[in-house]
């Protein structure tokens, strides 16, 4: 009897239209689904960008990034989606900027505080010395390089006494658009000039000599320290 009703067609029939609804409701479920789950993105109610995005405020660099391009990765096409994770990840780097900004400030008055409370001598002593802006820096450590690079390619042929007396002549130079006076310009940029060649002369043949090439003399050792005492010189003091 069983076996009978089983083989029903009426039976089967009534069964099939009775199973009909559940896969349509399984079919509708699962578009539901994937709708949801292309929107999830953009209607979440997180207003945190961290959270939109799926990381830490302590986060590294890289996680972020990662996360970003995982993320537009997973709702590629999805412009809405796309717009809420480039939104969380804009918001994100500028709160780190403004970060690190405030950190940046934070610094130079804890400096600026630590020189105010430094002992007198070491205040007297900042008060010869400025910080000029970064191109000036990078000018004239590029000339200074360029001498000590010449006198090395010279030094087989002839000492660097040209080339000191070229870097002696722009140090005055700077020094006297600073002071506005070329009396002292030359007496700072000759006792640079004197400081450095005799702080070489002492501190170059403490140097292993297998640690530099056997063209190099102690005169082309001593005219490179000189160098920096210039650059120095004529670029940090006032």
């Amino acid at each position: 009897m069983v076996a009978v009703s089983i083989s029903s067609p009426n039976f089967t029939t009534a069964f099939l239209g009775r199973k009909l609804p559940f896969w349509d409701n399984a079919r509708k479920q699962t578009t539901f689904s994937n709708v949801s789950c292309i929107r999830c993105a953009v209607d979440t109610p997180y207003g945190d960008p961290y959270r939109r995005l799926g990381i830490s405020r302590d986060a590294s660099e890289e996680e972020i990034w990662g996360s970003r391009q995982f993320l537009l990765q997973q709702y590629a096409g999805h412009e809405r989606s796309e717009e809420s994770i480039e939104a969380a990840f804009e918001k994100i780097l500028m709160a780190s900027f403004r970060q690190r900004k405030k950190t940046k400030i934070n610094l130079k008055s804890r400096l600026k505080k630590k020189v105010e409370e430094s002992p007198p001598w070491v205040q007297n002593l900042l008060n010869y010395v400025e910080l000029p802006p970064t191109d000036v820096i990078l000018r004239r450590l590029f000339l200074f390089a360029f001498m000590g690079g010449w006198s090395i390619m010279n030094s087989a042929e002839s000492g660097p006494a040209f080339q000191v007396a070229i870097s002696l002549a722009a140090c005055v130079y700077f020094l006297n658009e600073k002071t506005k006076s070329l009396g002292r310009a030359f007496i700072i940029g000759f006792g640079a000039l004197v400081a450095g060649w005799v702080s070489g002369s002492l501190v170059v043949p403490d140097i292993p000599s297998t640690l530099l090439p056997p063209t190099w003399t102690l005169e082309l050792l001593t005219s490179l320290v000189a160098y920096l005492f210039l650059f120095l010189s004529c670029t940090f003091l006032k």
